[in-house]
């Protein structure tokens, strides 16, 4: 048995189909939903039962035989100014979840964020020091913080393996209930459709033109494989990046959702908000190194080719859940 918590969430899900594609449907879903269209995220998922966040702690209390926890549940709106939601929801029942495990020997694997990683002073390295991070918002310092935490518990207070993910811009089908936290690809999609024009952020920062700040974008797909490989694969304990190790131009992206739509790509600059500036970063790309040495050798999706299957087979779907 398997427990996904943010099981209905895009990654969660996405995890949970990964898992059904390969047989298993030995899954506890474990969420909290609070969009009302966000069950269908589930709809085409097999698993043995659902649990709401609430009653996760005495399903756990009754000791019942788990092959891993994969935590994916947080607050995860880089925009929430409520530290202390951020502090119950991303570390207390982290720590809760990661007691649990270390106590029952059952492996842990938790979602942390490129985010910890703020504006990339340091690079994006996951073998880096995290100690000097630096963070952009809450929401980031509350990841930061929990994967501090895990380095500093030791061999005797820990799961018997554990694994925090940074994921970097994860993009693809099952998030449509993030609203405004949904990736941009997601919402280039949707005014492309409704205006014919797209409409990018410029930019304030010398170096880079209108357009192309740069992130590593990762299609979910892929995300939700590697997270798999480390419940199938004994690996070492520790934090990893989730992206795909090269950049792109937000440009670059927004034009291949035009074009996976049949359409000439037609993008209009605007002014970024001011509760952006001073907190958004330029450049994102993660170092991929330690996944490779732990044994992943998937092919991840280009740009172009994650792009295309979610606008071709997912966005311009009546049925647009995977």
């Amino acid at each position: 048995m398997i427990v996904i918590t943010g099981g209905a969430g895009m990654i969660g899900s996405m995890i949970a189909w990964y898992l059904n594609n390969l047989g298993r449907d030995d899954l506890v879903i474990v969420d909290d939903i609070t969009h009302p269209e966000q069950w269908q995220n589930l709809v085409k998922r097999r698993y043995a039962n659902y649990l709401d966040k609430s009653e996760l702690a005495c399903f756990l209390a009754a000791k019942p035989k788990i092959d891993a926890i994969i935590h994916m549940g947080a607050i995860s709106a880089t925009t929430e100014r409520d530290f202390n939601k951020l502090v119950q929801n991303n570390i207390r029942y982290s720590q809760l979840l990661w007691h649990w495990c270390t106590e029952n020997k059952v492996p842990f694997l938790y979602a942390s964020s490129a985010a910890t990683y703020g504006a990339g002073d340091q690079g994006y390295d996951d073998a880096c020091d995290l100690n000097t991070l630096r963070p952009l918002n809450g929401y980031g310092y509350s990841k930061q913080y929990f994967d501090q935490w895990a380095l500093q518990q030791g061999a005797h207070n820990s799961p018997p393996q554990w694994q925090g993910f940074k994921f970097f811009n994860v993009y693809g089908p099952n998030e449509y209930h993030k609203e405004r936290m949904a990736s941009v690809s997601f919402h280039t999609f949707n005014q492309f459709k409704a205006e014919g024009n797209v409409k990018l952020f410029k930019s304030h920062l010398a170096g880079y033109e209108d357009g192309m700040q740069l992130r590593d974008f990762v299609y979910v797909k892929d995300a939700a494989a590697a997270v798999v490989h480390f419940v199938n694969n004994l690996c070492g304990s520790g934090i990893y990046n989730i992206g795909t190790g090269k950049a792109r131009a937000f440009k670059d992206l927004a034009s291949a959702v035009m074009t996976s739509m049949g359409k000439a790509p037609d993008i209009t600059y605007i002014e970024m908000p001011e509760d952006l500036r001073g907190k958004y970063q330029y450049f994102t790309e993660a170092k991929m190194l330690k996944l490779e040495d732990a044994g992943y050798t998937e092919k991840f999706h280009t740009l172009e080719e994650g792009v295309r299957d979610y606008v071709q087979n997912y966005l311009l779907q009546a049925d647009p859940y995977c």
